[in-house]
């Protein structure tokens, strides 16, 4: 068994102190990504970089307190690569590729729109690129697991409020368009959508700090493991960790009959 999750921190400082290294120490998981370090190396203690049992590997922001994604992973990889190889997307610290035999691993941290219309703007960049690479990762020869936070809820039913979201980054049409491309010209396989199709509430994995949107559920189901169609025809379970809140965002833990 593969044990795979996926965690958007919302600051690795924030979220040590709410416990999340102390409940990552029990979930025998053998990748943890994850996103939103906002944090540089030097930010970071010893158990932020390796914490018992795991390889620490990580791409940081160039921006101090701003965005960056991590691994953590009970083996080494034969090659880790940091970025896409374009350079002010790169500076963000967006994508964290952990690379084995047969599979791949990355954390993903797809832009946010929604603090105006020059970061939509740079989202848009960001699907347009990244299209492309995606394609690349499919005839890649190997497995591959894609965890983060994309920032796109891709159907009504992953949102509480669609109706109300319609004009709203997360949720334009043309951002659910391009996910619907990602899985059907593509071929990449939704793992959560996978093993559950119709569920709404129960898949929320974000939830606004405004209002009382935790308390009430009205949450987006943004996070994802999107993989190719091998492993993800193995996945057997998935869970969304709510019992505690480390952030705004819900681990999202995927259980695949896969070994490496």
């Amino acid at each position: 068994m593969l044990r795979v999750i996926s965690a958007n921190l919302n600051g690795i400082r924030s979220a040590f102190s709410k416990g999340f290294f102390d409940w990552l120490a029990t979930q025998d998981a053998d990748f943890v990504c994850v996103q939103e370090l906002k944090a540089q190396v030097g930010d970071m203690t010893a158990e932020m970089l390796n914490p018992s049992g795991y390889y620490g590997y990580f791409h940081y922001a160039e921006k101090k307190g701003y965005s960056g994604v991590g691994v953590y992973a009970r083996h080494q990889p034969l090659q880790v690569i940091e970025g896409l190889g374009i350079a002010e997307i790169d500076a963000e610290g967006r994508y964290l590729e952990l690379m084995y035999e047969k599979l791949s691993i990355i954390s993903l941290y797809l832009p946010s729109g929604s603090s105006g219309e020059h970061r939509q703007a740079a989202k848009f960049l960001f699907m347009e690129r990244f299209f492309g690479h995606l394609a690349a990762l499919v005839r890649c020869g190997r497995e591959v697991i894609l965890c983060g936070d994309w920032n796109i809820a891709h159907r009504e039913i992953d949102l509480k409020n669609w109706k109300g979201n319609l004009k709203n980054s997360g949720f334009l049409p043309e951002e659910r368009a391009w996910l619907t491309r990602v899985l059907d010209e593509l071929g990449w396989m939704d793992v959560y959508r996978h093993l559950y199709p119709d569920t709404t509430g129960e898949g929320y994995t974000w939830w606004s700090n405004r209002g009382q949107a935790w308390a009430k559920n009205v949450g987006w189901r943004i996070d994802y493991q999107i993989s190719t169609s091998g492993i993800g025809n193995t996945a057997k379970e998935v869970s969304i960790y709510k019992e505690q809140r480390f952030s705004d965002h819900a681990p999202l833990t995927v259980n695949y009959d896969w070994s490496l």
